[in-house]
């Protein structure tokens, strides 16, 4: 039939946002896209718009794909806090683990190269990490931490957790991340054991 897409938008849309994960938004050129989803430069434009505009689904993309992960990881925050936090940290290593997908993390990624990169992808990078700290804060602030000390570990956990995304594209291996887990989760088991007091 004329004029019907001949694609799957879902696997297009995953191509790319591979492609602009292993290689990062300013050196990812219409050619690599073209390249990666099998699409020529027409075709992604007249449905996926220009070059920012796709990027941002893909952004929105792996923000709910990974999203909803840490979320289900968080579930049982308010009777096992521990448990859920661990939880939340396998996500990010299960991901990084994974050999169909780049090291790293797109968001984090985005968000350092925000300087560059227009406003509304610096804002959706910048609301996405916003996000993950809400999430955590939601979660220890039910995990009986003070709305202060919830806050607080949100922060912290949430930097962790993207600083996991930048080790693990330096090479760090899974004992070294573990390890980089290890400590923070120390610190937070002390700050829930001295609020059961």
């Amino acid at each position: 039939m004329a004029g019907k897409k001949q694609f799957d938008v879902n696997v297009v849309l995953d191509a790319a946002m591979v492609q602009f994960w292993r290689a990062g938004y300013a050196d990812t050129s219409l050619d690599d896209l073209s390249g990666a989803t099998g699409l020529n430069r027409s075709s992604l434009y007249s449905s996926f718009g220009d070059k920012d505009a796709l990027f941002l689904r893909c952004l929105d993309r792996y923000a709910t794909r990974y999203g909803s992960r840490y979320e289900q990881a968080l579930t049982c925050a308010s009777e096992e806090p521990l448990r859920a936090v661990r939880a939340f940290f396998d996500v990010t290593l299960q991901r990084i683990a994974d050999p169909d997908v780049p090291d790293g993390c797109l968001m984090a990624q985005t968000a350092m190269a925000a300087p560059a990169l227009s406003p509304a992808v610096g804002a959706r990078a910048a609301e996405a990490l916003g996000l993950q700290r809400a999430r955590l804060r939601t979660a220890l602030n039910a995990g009986r931490l003070t709305e202060g000390e919830a806050d607080d570990f949100a922060v912290h956990l949430a930097a962790v957790n993207q600083s996991l995304a930048v080790l693990s594209r330096t090479g760090a291996g899974q004992d070294q991340l573990r390890t980089v887990i290890g400590i923070s989760m120390g610190a937070l088991s002390h700050a829930l054991q001295a609020r059961s007091r």
